[in-house]
């Protein structure tokens, strides 16, 4: 039977203290108060003094009021039955659904050993060419979304949601404006997708304690339908939010800041939830995209600095689009070779042009003189930009391909492009081809 305790030493904001034994880090106490009953979770040890985080706030605790710990940390049911709903971040119905209790599992779990892992192999199809033919999304793979505030991360958020072609969508929202919220609700609604969708929401309004929670819910389901064979993609908006949650916390709990008020733990934190990602041998996997805003468009800043180190590559979203420069994923060679024999020279060539066009824009804001080849560099890139580039463009990756060839053929003649000629012969468009003859 667990104790109960009648006293609290300290109310700090919505943290607090009390003294007690046989308590570990991560446990759940419930709080009672003459207002009724609210969750607390330990957020650090020291001794026999235990501090609590309370997750409807301090507002209405006294220091006579009772602390029960429930000897377990958070957990959270899992069944076929979480697909289609939507939960806060502590896993209650935000849909008016039925609380779900059963076949309940612990959270925040450590990550599968390295050596049962197996090497990424398949390719996620999202339908968008910036990612599909010149950074592959890759089963397993962990990559954020570097981007700033009023960027149309959500948006491109929900696009993936709906046509990615895995099982399974966890979308874990931490620090959303509620406007958000009913945006991903309502367009995944729309788009037939909600059905395979689970929701983990954490709006701007809601108790802090749970926008640290959101990753390890949303990554405790995922692990479990990935046991079952599932593909599963988690979608995690916005870890910079994540972070600050953790920044708020600490402070709270008087702890030695490091590089900009963050916790020292930084690296660890987000290592631990992106370390998540996995394909099991013989089952399904985990796959993590997780929007990364970068105040003041800074990449030095702690949160995209740490989360560069631990993931494999990232995507830039600048200007509404998916930037070809600084976007990066390392896994696409393992799976570009099996998409179409031109994948991986199309991508290098596209690429190599249009970072040409990039010099020969700014020699023409500079004012000088465009030649020829300028002028097709000019063609080619607003071109590019328009077909390619554009987020609303939503076609498979063999399309992507053909179009890449006749984007080419539209700016260049063959020998222009740089591309092998037994791809040319084999992949030139027949109009272009004919009409050069």
């Amino acid at each position: 039977m667990r104790k109960v305790y009648s006293r609290i030493e300290s109310i700090t904001g919505n943290v607090i203290t009390v003294i007690a034994d046989g308590v570990r880090y991560g446990e759940l106490a419930v709080v009672s108060t003459r207002y009724g009953e609210s969750l607390a979770e330990v957020i650090r040890m020291r001794h026999s003094e235990v501090s609590l985080q309370v997750y409807a706030g301090g507002r209405g605790i006294s220091t006579g009021d009772e602390v029960r710990f429930l000897g377990h940390p958070m957990r959270v049911s899992f069944s076929d039955n979480l697909m289609g709903r939507l939960f806060n971040g502590s896993g209650r119905p935000r849909d008016n659904g039925p609380a779900l209790t059963e076949n309940l599992i612990e959270i925040g779990g450590p990550s599968v050993n390295p050596a049962k892992r197996i090497i990424p192999r398949n390719m996620i199809r999202t339908g968008i060419p910036m990612i599909d033919l010149f950074n592959t999304l890759v089963e397993s793979q962990k990559l954020p979304i570097f981007s700033v505030s009023g960027e149309p991360y959500n948006q491109l958020l929900a696009r993936i949601a709906m046509q990615a072609e895995v099982d399974l969508i966890i979308l874990g929202g931490i620090g959303l404006k509620y406007d958000d919220y009913l945006y991903f609700r309502d367009t995944l609604e729309e788009g037939g997708a909600l059905s395979r969708t689970v929701f983990f929401v954490h709006t701007a309004s809601d108790p802090i304690v749970e926008a640290l929670m959101v990753p390890d819910i949303s990554l405790a389901v995922a692990e479990r339908f990935g046991l079952k064979g599932k593909r599963v993609l988690v979608l995690l908006t916005d870890m910079t939010n994540f972070a600050d949650a953790m920044k708020e916390i600490a402070i709270t709990q008087e702890q030695v800041p490091s590089n900009r008020g963050y916790p020292g733990d930084l690296y660890s934190q987000l290592a631990s939830r992106y370390e998540k990602a996995v394909d099991f041998e013989g089952a399904g996997s985990i796959t993590i995209l997780g929007v990364t805003t970068m105040p003041g468009d800074d990449v030095t800043h702690p949160v995209p600095d740490n989360t560069g180190y631990i993931t494999e590559g990232q995507y830039y979203l600048r200007n509404g689009r998916i930037e070809p420069f600084g976007s990066l994923s390392r896994l696409k060679q393992q799976v570009n070779d099996r998409t179409r024999d031109d994948h991986r020279a199309l991508m290098d060539g596209m690429i190599k042009l249009y970072a040409s066009y990039k010099e020969s824009l700014e020699k023409k804001a500079m004012g000088f003189r465009m030649s020829d080849w300028d002028n097709k560099l000019l063609r080619y890139g607003e071109t590019f930009e328009r077909e390619m580039m554009d987020l609303s463009v939503n076609i498979p990756i063999e399309r992507a391909l053909d179009l890449g060839w006749e984007i080419l053929a539209d700016s260049f003649n063959k020998e222009e492009t740089g591309l092998r000629t037994e791809l040319i012969e084999r992949f030139w468009p027949k109009e272009a081809a004919e009409a050069s003859t």
